[in-house]
């Protein structure tokens, strides 16, 4: 994740501060003088960093945020989060300016599906919906029939008739879990976010035994052995 300091850094690099920084300076209060002089809001993910949540319009998941950037009249929109979530709120608000301030900002399930391989494996699945996990790039996003969260993908599946074939992309994880949910029999890409598959099982039924009447609450992007 950024640190003020860093993304403060790395805004000026991509030109919207064209000044070096005064070590000085007051960040939070220049940062809010230049969001009230260029029209433009921030937006963190909640995985980032406390500070950079505390100078930061809005806080959410990725496309909750990019709904909210959409429906305000800046003219500026400062993500901070990863490539594939600055894409998404591009094409919400295609006539306002996107900034990143990490463009190496990535994201391993997104990576995990190049668009051109997908595009082959499509090929060889004639006839069958796509259906992406937003988290996904926009190539990935061109090639795709329904884009999905996890919140709603349960419902989106369900709404495809029944002798339709389904291709799910690109988290394999969350797609088991769809298929354990739906019972829809579904062709699944192989890919994956690192963060979600490195949780160990080991380590969970430890906790789990330390702690017997906590509740365990899991992302379906984890690994079907720790949903289980």
């Amino acid at each position: 994740m950024t640190t003020l300091a860093t993304a403060e850094k790395q805004l000026a690099d991509n030109g919207f501060l064209d000044v070096e920084i005064d070590p000085t300076l007051d960040l939070f209060e220049e940062i809010q003088r230049l969001k009230k002089e260029k029209n433009a809001i921030i937006l963190a993910h909640y995985y980032q960093e406390s500070e950079i949540q505390d100078i930061a319009d809005y806080i959410g998941d990725s496309l909750g945020l990019s709904q909210k950037a959409a429906s305000t009249d800046a003219d500026i929109i400062v993500f901070a989060g990863v490539h594939f979530m600055a894409e998404t709120a591009k094409m919400l608000s295609p006539h306002k300016k996107v900034l990143l301030p990490d463009l190496k900002a990535g994201c391993s399930l997104a990576d995990s599906c190049p668009a051109p391989l997908f595009r082959q494996f499509k090929e060889k699945h004639p006839g069958h919906v796509v259906v992406s996990y937003i988290n996904c790039t926009a190539e990935l996003k061109t090639l795709t029939d329904i884009c999905c969260t996890s919140t709603n993908a349960v419902q989106i599946i369900e709404s495809i008739p029944k002798d339709k074939p389904i291709i799910f992309a690109p988290d394999i994880n969350l797609g088991r879990y769809l298929v354990k949910k739906t019972g829809r029999d579904m062709v699944l890409w192989n890919g994956s976010c690192m963060v979600h598959e490195i949780f160990s099982l080991e380590k969970i039924t430890k906790l789990k035994q330390r702690h017997p009447n906590a509740k365990f609450i899991a992302h379906p992007e984890c690994e079907t052995k720790v949903l289980d």
